[in-house]
């Protein structure tokens, strides 16, 4: 995979997605009927790695509203995902720039959510220096929310703590799995095998600086972030891996898909440093946790893809290369 490849990597990926007319007719009545008016056009979703239906829905009032409508027949994990961001809507704070969830249901096999529609647009990629500023500004404003009262949210050292065990799984594997592993990798790759033993010991103590009290997305890319244009206002979307933790772990997990997206983003440790939420993060603190995110991408990468989202594994080979790029100059 050569640097232009790569570059490319994050513009082109999205899980396969319904249209309104794929969805079944029972299905299509009942969002309907939570909508409160008929479906008069629908603008699919074009970004992002949810499978199923994803797409803003204008009605015969004249209202609009963005439904999220799947089942385990596109993907297994597509349900209690949409559970889990049920869960999310009900903990976040009226000052976090989230879509409202204005209802849902759920018949254990369809699981159905209606957001209110907000007008934007993803930011422009390779990143342009003023969308990348707004951007950071709403991850600085966003370290200083905890969840609402009441939350039923995970702690992020409890819900990453099977995710980041790559690197000893890499050690615990066989040597063609390490191959493999490095040849997806390419040149961050091989140094990774080099330094396998560090990598497993700062992926121990990723869980530890992961905790904190502060409300995490968990999942910010670019596919998830919408600019409101005339108002510079960033709306963040798409929660179902929400969490409590430390107020910076967004920023860092965020800036290794900047790195690959390319323009302003391409100095990581630059853009963690000026930020507010970083400030006061130690280096080996900031290692341990880039530790454990590559070992996550990189042992996952090298996974069968899974079902209804057929290129995530090559994203996340290009995500760990980044991320490994970054962590090799802090190491």
């Amino acid at each position: 995979m050569s640097a232009d490849d790569v570059m490319a990597l994050p513009l082109a990926f999205g899980g396969q997605r319904l249209d309104w007319r794929d969805l079944p007719r029972a299905v299509r009545e009942r969002i309907e009927t939570l909508a409160g008016a008929r479906v008069t056009a629908e603008m699919s979703a074009t970004s992002g790695f949810s499978p199923g239906f994803c797409a803003v829905l204008e009605l015969t009032d004249g209202r609009a509203v963005f439904v999220k409508a799947v089942s385990a027949d596109q993907n297994p994990h597509s349900p209690d995902l949409a559970r889990a961001e049920i869960r999310a809507a009900r903990a976040l704070p009226p000052e976090v720039p989230a879509p409202a969830l204005r209802w849902w249901d759920d018949d254990g096999h369809w699981v159905l959510l209606g957001f209110d529609a907000v007008h934007g647009r993803s930011p422009e990629l390779p990143w342009r220096s003023d969308d990348l500023a707004l951007v950071l500004r709403a991850l600085d404003d966003l370290a200083r929310c905890t969840p609402a009262p009441g939350h039923d949210l995970p702690r992020a050292d409890d819900l990453l703590a099977e995710d980041f065990t790559g690197w000893r799984s890499m050690l615990r594997g066989t040597p063609q799995q390490r191959e493999h592993v490095a040849e997806l990798l390419e040149e961050p790759g091989r140094w990774a095998l080099d330094h396998l033993d560090e990598l497993v010991a700062w992926e121990q103590d990723a869980l530890r600086v992961c905790a904190g009290d502060s409300l995490v997305h968990g999942d910010l890319r670019a596919d998830n972030l919408m600019i409101e244009d005339g108002h510079d206002r960033v709306w963040l979307i798409d929660w179902p891996h929400a969490c409590v933790g430390a107020p910076w772990i967004d920023l860092a997990f965020m800036l290794p898909s900047v790195m690959l997206q390319g323009g302003a983003g391409s100095d990581p440790a630059a853009l963690f440093a000026s930020s507010e939420a970083a400030q006061g993060v130690g280096a080996d603190d900031l290692r341990s946790a880039l530790a454990g995110l590559a070992g996550y991408f990189a042992w996952s990468s090298a996974q069968p893809s899974p079902t209804g989202i057929p290129n995530l594994r090559a994203f996340q080979a290009a995500q760990a290369g980044a991320t490994l790029r970054w962590l090799r100059d802090l190491s």
